[in-house]
Order: structure tokens, then sequence, then C-alpha cells
């Protein structure tokens, strides 16, 4: 069960805890290892954190690859990945201290591992890790149990392989383990999927073994605690909001990365800007940051939250765009941690943040496609970019009302086609176990078109 009385962290604990942090990091590396910068042209010096277990070093920004650019292809049908992008990207990154990837074989529409892998495959093998995982969910969910899903597992492994021109894995996860028991049960142990990959462990196929991690505490704990399996890494969802303020049926980070470190297991960090939700925030908690640092982009903020805490081996950011991908590597290049005062003002933020009820969408694109054509990334932060900015108005005596009408409606239309507006919604469900962050898709999806039609009534 949950340790309470260490979720419910007092403030002073905080902060003794988060001035603890900003020391530990000066003086050690993840997980008992060393910190270290290395020498890049142009960038300062990227921070590296050395895992115990295998003596790597790890630039603590890491390269999340579930967002590379997309653009239509050539044949109408859909997107494909721009690979010239993702090249440039890759090499930029490289280049300045970046040796850390993460794909998953269910990213980009199925494209992640193959496009990751070319651009990958263009420099020495040895002088960067790879990341990816076991996205047996989607055959679990298909029907497949025992033999079938185990052959299948295996396969998918195997391809990962041969899509990343190597004969080993660096940092292989069971991935987004958590929602809830008889899942975990099933895709992991019954059908023997755990064994195999122990023994490919063992076998030195896979350097690393863990697990990405969303939903249910209590599996955490069993994973942790009961399974058996002596975890080199994991992954979890880690941010100065979700520390104590966790939306839906996530886990607060501070429970998450306290039993960790406790155990000194190395933590992989994931959504260190809750889908860039920490980047595009109201506009006078925007003034608010900048005002304390000028120089730096508001995204910096959550960087340097992530890689203060010294059992964080690396924190990924899915870069989509030359300007982020440089962004982050100032922010680590080198990392500046942060002190006791800096924590408390990033904590009174976060209270000022909850005034905005936005949804807790991170534009992972799980739940994509729709059965039914919807944007649904692309209508919840729609919305949620009209709570940030205050044109989420119900009240039509309200002095702005006109303008947040006109805001949401011709946004709405701008950013979402009609045809993959909430409208189309039929709540067949099929999106809401597919939802790392337990979102009540269809329920919002009504809400939002609710919303959308009263304006639309109104003058």
């Amino acid at each position: 069960m949950e340790n309470k009385e260490y979720r419910n962290i007092s403030r002073r604990d905080f902060l003794k805890t988060a001035g603890a942090a900003a020391a530990a990091v000066g003086l050690s590396g993840c997980a008992g290892g060393s910190e270290s910068p290395a020498s890049v042209g142009g960038a300062g010096e990227m921070t590296y954190r050395t895992n115990h277990k295998t003596g790597d070093k790890v630039s603590l920004l890491g390269y999340g690859c579930m967002r590379w650019p997309m653009k239509p292809g050539p044949d109408g049908n859909g997107d494909v990945v721009d690979q010239q992008t993702v090249e440039r990207l890759v090499d930029y990154a490289i280049e300045h201290g970046v040796n850390y990837f993460d794909a998953a074989p269910v990213y980009c529409q199925g494209y992640c591992e193959e496009s990751t892998g070319k651009a990958l495959s263009r420099h020495p093998r040895g002088e960067h890790y790879i990341a990816t995982k076991l996205s047996n969910q989607t055959f679990y969910r298909a029907g497949l149990r025992g033999k079938e899903l185990l052959d299948a597992s295996v396969g998918m492994y195997h391809e990962s392989m041969k899509l990343f021109r190597t004969d080993y894995l660096d940092y292989y996860l069971f991935h987004s383990l958590g929602s809830n028991f008889n899942d975990l049960n099933g895709r992991i142990f019954d059908c023997g999927v755990a064994e195999y990959f122990l023994k490919e462990r063992e076998a030195g196929r896979i350097r690393n073994l863990g697990f990405s991690f969303h939903g249910d505490v209590e599996v955490f704990d069993y994973l942790l605690q009961k399974s058996g399996i002596d975890w080199d890494f994991v992954q979890i969802q880690m941010n100065y909001v979700d520390w104590k303020h966790a939306q839906g049926a996530s886990v607060g980070a501070e429970y998450l990365y306290g039993e960790l470190a406790k155990r000194n297991i190395p933590v992989v960090i994931m959504e260190p800007l809750l889908g860039g939700r920490l980047s595009n925030m109201p506009s006078h908690i925007v003034a608010r940051l900048k005002q304390r640092e000028p120089q730096r982009s508001v995204a910096s903020w959550a960087f340097r939250y992530a890689g203060t805490f010294p059992e964080v081996l690396t924190v990924l950011s899915g870069m989509t765009y030359m300007e982020h991908l440089q962004d982050n590597i100032s922010s680590y290049s080198p990392l500046v941690p942060l002190n006791e005062q800096e924590f408390a003002f990033l904590y009174d933020t976060v209270d000022m943040m909850m005034d905005y009820p936005t949804i807790p969408c991170n534009d992972c694109k799980y739940c994509m496609p729709c059965p039914y054509g919807i944007d649904i990334p692309g209508v919840l932060l729609h919305y949620n970019k009209c709570v940030n900015e205050g044109n989420i108005v119900a009240d039509e005596s309200s002095m702005n009302y006109r303008k947040a009408r006109r805001a949401f409606l011709v946004g709405y239309d701008r950013s979402v086609p009609k045809l993959r507006q909430a409208d189309h919604c039929i709540a067949c469900k099929e999106c809401v176990p597919l939802c790392p962050q337990s979102i009540n898709i269809p329920a919002e999806m009504l809400k939002i078109n609710a919303f959308a039609e009263e304006l639309k009534r109104s003058r």
C-alpha cells in the first residue's frame, strides 16, 4: 500500500527535501554514481549521470522520440515521419552531448523505431544508448493470451533490434505498466514474458531491464516489492506539478521517486513539461517565472527541477523542433540545480496554477487514431489553451464574454477541422483504456461540445 506518511509530506519537509536534493546533485550522480560534464562546442558542458549498475555515462537530457516531426505521406494517405528533419535533430543532439534516445514500437503511428534507427545508424553504436519498449498492450487488448501473446511479444522485441540495426538494447522497458493487476499479470507474468526477458538480460542482449509506469500505486508497489525482479531502472512521470498535484488516477511523483530512491534504482523521467503544459501557461504565471529568471525560458524551470534530484539518470523530452532541442540542451549544459528558495518559488507557482482547471492531456496520442476520426488531443489542447488564456467564459454578462467566445470558436475551427471535432464522439469508449492519464475522454468530449454549442447559440 502507498506510504501515506511520505505522500503527505509537509511544506517544511518538502523544502528540506528539495534543499537536500539541490545540495546532493552537486556531490553525487545517479544512484550512488558520479556526475560529470563533457565539453561540447558551442553549448557549454552537458551534464552526465553515471548509472551505478552499468557504469553508463548518460546525458541528463534524453531524447524522447515519440514526437518526431511528421509530414504528409507521398501517397496522400496519412502522415509519415519527416526523416530528413529527424536526422538533423539527432545529429545536433549527439554533437551537443545527448546520448540517450527513447523510442517505442507504437510511437509516431508505428514509424518511430525505424526512423530513429535510421538516424542513429549514421553514428557509432557504442557512443549512444538505445532505449525502447515492449508495447505488447496492443496485442493483449486484441485478445492474445498465453503462448500467442509471448510469441507476439518476442517478435516485437526482435523487430525492434532489426529496426535499430543492433544485436543488443541498452535500456528495455515493459511499456506502461500500472493500470491494474489483471493487465499486469496477463501481459507480463502469466504468459512467460517476464521470464523470457529476464533470460535475455542474463544473456546480455538487454543491458538494463525496467518498466514505465502509469496508474495504480498498488501495482507500482508490487513491482518493486513482490515481483521478484531486480529492476535496473524505472521510468516515471515527474515534474513540479505532479510532485504533489498529480491529476486523475496518476500517482504523485513525490511517492514514486521516493520509493525508487530508497531502493537505489535509477530513475528516468518522462513528461517533465506535462506534455507542454508547463511551457504554455497563463500569462501572469509566465510573467512570474520570467521576472525571476529573465534570461531563461519558462520550460527551463521544469528541466532544472527534474534534473536537480540526484537519483534521476536522464530526463526525457519529446523535442519536435530545433529551438526546443537547443533550449533544453542549454538547461543541462551544465545543469544549474535549483536551490531551496527556487523550489519554494515553484511550489507556490503550482498553487497558483491550480486555479486553472486544465484537462491533464499530455498529447501522447496513445488514444489515436479515433475510430470516428476525432482529433482527441487537438480538441483537449485547444480547450486547455483557452483555459490558460481566460477564454472559457460561460456568463454572457462578463465583460470579456464576446472576445472569449470568438477566441474559442474561431480558434477551435482553425486548430481542429470540423469533421474531427468533439461533436462526432459517440462515446464508444475505445480510447478510455488507452489514456495513461486516466482521462474520461468521452465525458470531456461531451463537455467541450456542449460548451461550444452553447457559445454558438449565444450572441
